[in-house]
């Protein structure tokens, strides 16, 4: 490992040599004590540091540290850079460094670095203050009822976020730093007598193997960390609110946060996890077994109603009634194409209008996505485009994938619903069945770490009332004890009087 050097002006070339060309790092000459004075530099990057705690609390100090003249290394016990970090410097958090290496990314993640003539060991200043947004409402998951703070981009605002959720010393914090370029600030959070040890070590284990040049996000490390990376379903569960990190953590779940963005992870994830919201937990709970129906009727209903369209349309109109056999017979006469042609001509153009509307930020992506489905809709029909059966099944199909609570397990049934469209147009039901077996089969064979992504509905907690949670939400008094599928330490999460 590369240590800086006793001799200032070497520290300083190599220092210099190192950030060639980068405009915005500064390099402060001051001279440290009144009388006999010692050199010393103040290197930081512009715009990533809080100048005032650096003119108040550091260079202030050091232009009057009268200490200096009495020092010497011969009758004095400690070095100059001990004494400064431990009586002058009134910064909150010193460190000292003899790592050049670890100098310069203590110098690109917002720190200051001070450098003494003599010294082969630097200090390092904590004086980040680059520019944040504040804690506001989330815009992705809002409830009726519940707390209104969201996670934002900055990594220690998060983790303050869920210590105020959860104060417990047992709660741990596990720092990383993926990415060989960006070094991007990674948190792995976890409750120390709940978590199981197996799933925590496998999280760290997974994110300290990475090796990449630039960590974008928490997504790119969800991806670079999920067990199997070509199913289109997500392994991890993602959320802006604090108060569901928080119940993830006392459940014995592991949360990840990564720097940058607001959105942190939460492992292991199953279907049961995927179908609750946070607005089942601020409401009563009668109402919870019917929202959740709801949940699950809509994913199902996003993912098969055209399929089902095309199956019974094209090759088994017997099975439905004689009557509306006759009326979709009737309000099909003059559509030209095929039931399939017409089906996938509507589902596309549905996921055009839903794709400009989400580019389009503000209520005009609103407006385009409502008036465009308007408008198209009722000149498809009057053109004899589609028939007015079709546009019902389409519309009943995208208002159910907004129903289910996760953006991304709602998006990877949008494609398993293509899928199962071209199934159903080649064999009918047949295909469609067929379909259905091996996207079961998928599911029973899936992993979130080691967790089965099917519990419990595969039989993994069920005996241990995990149920009541997962396909029913039951009242509280009934969460005796923590979900099975995460293998908590301590089961137990209430003891009623």
């Amino acid at each position: 490992m590369d240590r800086i050097s006793e001799n200032i002006k070497e520290n300083i070339e190599k220092f210099k040599g190192t950030f060639k060309g980068a405009d915005d790092l500064v390099f402060r000459n001051i001279k440290i004590g009144k009388e006999n004075k010692i050199e010393g530099w103040l290197i930081f990057i512009d715009g990533m540091v809080d100048k005032s705690v650096i003119s108040d609390y550091a260079i202030e100090v050091l232009f009057e540290d009268t200490g200096v003249e009495e020092l010497s290394l011969s009758t004095y016990k400690s070095s100059l850079a001990e004494r400064l970090s431990k009586e002058s410097i009134a910064v909150h958090d010193v460190q000292e460094e003899d790592s050049y290496d670890k100098l310069v990314d203590a110098i690109l993640s917002g720190e200051t670095v001070l450098l003494i003539d003599g010294e082969n060991k630097g200090l390092i200043l904590s004086t980040r203050g680059w520019p944040t947004r504040s804690v506001q409402e989330p815009q992705t998951e809002t409830v009726v009822r519940g707390s209104r703070d969201g996670f934002v981009e900055t990594l220690r605002f998060n983790t303050a976020l869920i210590r105020r959720h959860i104060r417990d010393p047992k709660l741990k914090v596990k720092s990383l730093k993926v990415g060989r370029r960006s070094k991007t600030d990674v948190a792995v959070i976890y409750i120390e007598d709940i978590a199981n040890d197996k799933i925590v070590d496998e999280v760290i284990n997974r994110i300290s193997k990475i090796d990449i040049d630039s960590l974008p996000g928490s997504s790119a490390l969800e991806a670079l960390i999920e067990d199997n990376y070509l199913s289109p379903f997500p392994q991890l569960e993602n959320t802006e609110r604090p108060d569901s990190a928080a119940a993830a953590l006392l459940e014995g779940r592991i949360v990840i946060i990564v720097d940058n963005t607001p959105f942190v992870l939460m492992v292991p994830a199953t279907i049961g996890t995927l179908f609750q919201s946070t607005e089942d937990y601020y409401s009563r709970w009668p109402i919870g077994p019917l929202v959740r129906f709801i949940r699950m009727l809509s994913a199902v209903l996003t993912t098969i109603s055209p399929s089902l369209y095309i199956a019974f349309t094209a090759y088994h109109p017997g099975l439905i009634p004689t009557v509306f056999t006759l009326y979709l017979a009737a309000s099909r006469v003059n559509v030209p194409f095929p039931a399939v042609v017409e089906a996938f001509l509507m589902e596309i153009t549905i996921e055009i209008l839903r794709e400009s509307g989400t580019r389009i930020a503000g209520p005009i992506g609103t407006t385009i996505g409502i008036v465009g489905g308007i408008i198209i809709g009722q000149a498809a029909v009057e053109a004899g485009i589609v028939s007015p059966l079709k546009i019902i099944i389409t519309a009943i199909t995208t208002i159910s994938f907004f129903a289910v609570p996760s953006y991304e397990w709602a998006s990877s049934l949008r494609l398993i619903r293509f899928i199962f469209m071209f199934l159903s147009a080649i064999l009918g039901l047949y295909g469609l069945m067929l379909g259905i077996a091996v996207l079961l089969v998928h599911f029973a064979k899936l992993e979130s770490f080691t967790v089965p992504f099917s519990a419990p509905y595969s039989g993994l907690g069920l005996k241990e009332g995990d149920i009541k949670d997962t396909l029913i939400k039951a009242p509280i008094q009934q969460f005796k004890r923590r979900p099975a599928f995460t293998f908590p330490k301590d089961r137990r999460r209430m003891r009623l009087r």
